[in-house]
């Protein structure tokens, strides 16, 4: 099979009958073998209904469904374990992605060899305050970070080599950083395409001011994983070592001008009146906590096991 079409969504109804004769008139167009999966992120609308249909009508529709809201990245983590395409393309559902760019994204994966093609929304119909200026941002942070040199990490529109999506693991709220994922597994040849933004047709949007909060908390915690998530106590064992010397000079330091004083037979305050001797006592407890950290992940790494993120309601294979 040549392509694999992966769309989540949430209360979509409206638009996937337009999305579903836009993309089957494209693949029809170009000769693709293809599935489209549909993953149903718990709506509340019709949009499970209408998925069923097409797939009744259309062999190559496919759907899961989950019994309620997940997530964006669960979503995918989801359809990545089922596709079966050489090529994998993810979109959004709400009709601002373009289908007709998908030959082209084939092609960049297949015929130039890239592990991961990822859109670019250069020309953008979104509110320049509360979307445009924060994206911006976002994105340099991200390329800074991470070192990946990409205009545009959320742009839901992304082709990939399917080896790629099978060996990434996306959880949380990770689904921005897929193109991070895949730098750290080792896929390296990764590029990006402008493409076209459509303005939303129908329903607003279901992402809030809040995800480029919790984008940045997640961009720190992709930079921690993605240095210290094999080798925790090489971060906190380290702090908590240099923290613990620290407060053990100072505490030293302390009891050498003690006994200096004494034997020069000046007057020395008592040891527990220096308030030094209390940051270098709060230093050696910190130390010592940071070092339990990185033992006790260190254990908690080795002993973790993988845990239900999601429950599936329906299938539709």
């Amino acid at each position: 099979m040549q392509l694999s079409i992966v769309i989540p969504l949430l209360n979509e109804g409206e638009s996937l009958n337009e999305l579903y004769n836009w993309i089957a008139s494209v693949m029809q167009s170009n000769s693709f073998s293809y599935e489209l999966l549909f993953i149903d992120d718990g709506s509340t609308d019709n949009s499970w209904e209408i998925i069923t249909a097409l797939s009744q009508q259309d062999k190559n529709v496919k759907g899961i469904r989950f019994n309620r809201n997940y997530g964006k990245s669960q979503a995918l983590h989801a359809g990545f374990k089922c596709v079966k395409g050489d090529v994998v393309i993810t979109m959004d559902a709400d009709l601002q992605d373009s289908p007709d760019e998908i030959p082209e994204l084939y092609n960049l994966i297949i015929k130039d060899g890239y592990d991961l093609v990822s859109g670019w929304k250069k020309k953008r119909y979104d509110s320049k305050l509360t979307k445009n200026l924060p994206s911006k941002l976002f994105n340099a942070a991200a390329r800074k970070t991470s070192g990946v040199k990409l205009h545009d990490f959320n742009c839901g529109l992304k082709a990939y080599n399917q080896v790629v999506v099978k060996n990434i693991d996306v959880y949380g709220e990770m689904h921005r950083y897929i193109p991070v994922l895949a730098k750290n597994a080792g896929f390296t040849n990764i590029t990006e395409k402008v493409v076209k933004h459509q303005a939303r047709k129908y329903g607003t949007t279901k992402f809030g001011a809040e995800r480029f909060i919790n984008g940045f908390l997640d961009l720190i915690t992709i930079w921690f994983l993605s240095r210290f998530a094999k080798r925790p106590m090489h971060l906190f064992g380290a702090l908590g070592v240099l923290m613990f010397i620290i407060g053990s000079c100072s505490a030293i330091y302390i009891g050498i001008s003690k006994l200096y004083k004494l034997a020069q037979g000046l007057p020395a305050i008592l040891v527990t009146n220096n308030p030094w001797f209390y940051i270098a006592l709060t230093t050696m407890i910190i130390g010592t906590q940071l070092f339990l950290a990185g033992f006790l992940g260190e254990l908690i790494l080795r002993s973790k096991r993988q845990q239900e993120r999601y429950r599936i309601a329906e299938t539709i294979a």
